[in-house]
């Protein structure tokens, strides 16, 4: 990795370390509820990979680690994977607390099969992910290195086109390109689970067009099942989103989709 990426991730890493405190107190991730016992996936994922029970799953870039556990509750033998050490720090704690069956790794994403020998009936990933890697070619190998013959590869990201807006200036507007190679800097107060929090967040990222995301894995040697894009979220992140009756969020000109979903096989 370039000395240039490498002070990428190092600042994307302070930053997250510093959002764990942040996030674990926030309304948005409702830890008090996880801890009674409500489960932190969304209908996307839950419908997109169904029956886990008794099989082995990797979570990659986890937090702190809520949809690893909520996968471990519904009796997954999980491994979550995380660049902030603040997050498996407390994904580790949680595990102990929950008395669930649980490892959770302290690594960069792309460097995961140095640090996990094993491979899974599963491998997960999801919301807000992909924009943290400046290329996909290594994360597809990656993925294909980690999934047994036969296993399972699911996705649930926003849209490409979601990126493409800048949101710090008041009105959304387009500002960075779909196939935008360079690194994108922002840096803001709050995060998107506490906008009111006074952190400064310093966050380099990247986007990804579909047809980029799909050929990092066809090109691993996954096969896609399917490619779905939807037009509602179930977070209310981005500006100007109305909640409809299913209680999912989305704009009201539907002008492009909010999320799409990838589900592979090796």
């Amino acid at each position: 990795m370039s000395k240039e990426f490498q002070k990428y991730f190092k600042t994307n890493q302070a930053t997250w370390n510093e959002k764990v405190a942040v996030h674990a107190s926030s309304n948005f991730y409702d830890l008090e509820l996880f801890r009674k016992g409500k489960t932190s996936l969304k209908q996307f994922e839950l419908e997109g990979l169904g029956d886990v029970s008794g099989k082995s799953l990797l979570h990659l870039q986890c937090h702190f680690g809520q949809d690893t556990l909520s996968w471990s509750r519904m009796g997954a033998k999980c491994i979550g994977v995380d660049l902030s050490e603040k997050g498996i720090e407390l994904a580790k704690q949680l595990t102990t607390e929950l008395q669930l069956d649980a490892d959770f790794i302290c690594c960069n994403v792309l460097d995961t099969s140095d640090y996990i020998k094993d491979q899974f009936d599963i491998v997960f990933t999801s919301y807000g992910v992909i924009g943290w890697l400046p290329d996909l070619k290594p994360w597809g190998k990656m993925i294909a290195e980690k999934l047994k013959t036969g296993g399972v590869f699911y996705i649930v990201e926003f849209h490409p086109i979601v990126w493409m807006f800048d949101y710090l200036e008041g009105t959304p507007k387009i500002k960075y390109g779909y196939h935008q190679k360079e690194a994108i800097y922002e840096e803001y107060e709050g995060t998107y689970a506490d906008t009111s929090s006074k952190m400064i967040s310093k966050e380099y990222g990247w986007n990804h067009g579909l047809g980029e995301v799909v050929s990092a894995l066809s090109e691993a040697g996954l096969t896609i099942e399917y490619l779905r894009e939807y037009d509602e979220s179930p977070y209310d992140v981005f500006p100007n989103l109305t909640e409809n009756k299913n209680g999912m969020f989305e704009s009201s000109d539907k002008l492009f989709p909010l999320l799409f979903a990838i589900k592979a096989f090796k």
